[in-house]
């Protein structure tokens, strides 16, 4: 992450293995990057992963792989990160927090997982779950115990009080469905429920399902 200081002289390449060039690109582009300022000790963290600025993960979390994890988030040790997930500045993620690969949360997202909380009294906590390509919008607020699903949208602000369906679009306090989603993040405006990209849905038990 930190720049090479310029020293003036140009880089010598060797253009005769390009193949080798290209293979430690690859590999330098796959190592997992931390920021000196970020506390990682004991935590599980993929390749390819980004890790910023002030950044505190605790021990026995697990991150996936080429996940960006933006400055200022914190991360307790009983959470489970997929693949590919993007999580923005001031986050925190609680213990039994588990997120699936693909998703977005949005900045100052905020996630609880103690339906009764007092202080120091530590009660069984409930799993709170965020299914893949699902988006959490910045300052939404997840209520704990609930499932997120696939592909699901929560808009900024929203505050979630019950399970969301699969390509539900929830706005509002408490959230509502007020339409579904795209796995392209567009909302399905027309009756048949296809949308522009030219994917089609179908109603399901738990939401939307892609027509294949």
């Amino acid at each position: 992450m930190d720049a090479t200081p310029y020293s003036g002289r140009r880089k010598t390449f060797d253009l005769s293995t390009p193949d080798k060039l290209t293979t430690v690109a690859a590999q330098k582009a796959r190592k997992k990057q931390i920021h000196p300022s970020a506390q990682t000790k004991g935590a599980s963290i993929g390749s390819g992963t980004r890790v910023w600025q002030f950044c505190v993960i605790l021990p026995e979390a697990q991150i996936g792989s080429d996940c960006n994890i933006c400055a200022h988030v914190l991360i307790e040790g009983d959470v489970v990160i997929g693949s590919r997930v993007t999580i923005k500045s001031g986050v925190q993620l609680w213990d039994r927090t588990r997120v699936e690969d693909d998703v977005f949360i949005g900045p100052n997202a905020t996630f609880t997982n103690d339906r009764t909380p007092r202080s120091r009294q530590r009660r069984s906590l409930l799993v709170t779950r965020v299914q893949r390509y699902a988006t959490i919008g910045a300052n939404a607020t997840i209520l704990p115990g609930l499932t997120i699903g696939h592909a699901a949208m929560v808009s900024a602000g929203a505050v979630v009080t019950r399970d969301v369906p699969d390509h539900a679009l929830m706005i509002g306090n408490p959230a509502r469905r007020r339409g579904w989603v795209c796995l392209c993040g567009e909302t399905l405006r027309d009756g048949g429920l296809r949308c522009q990209c030219g994917k089609r849905y179908k109603r399901g038990v738990g939401g939307l399902a892609p027509v294949s």
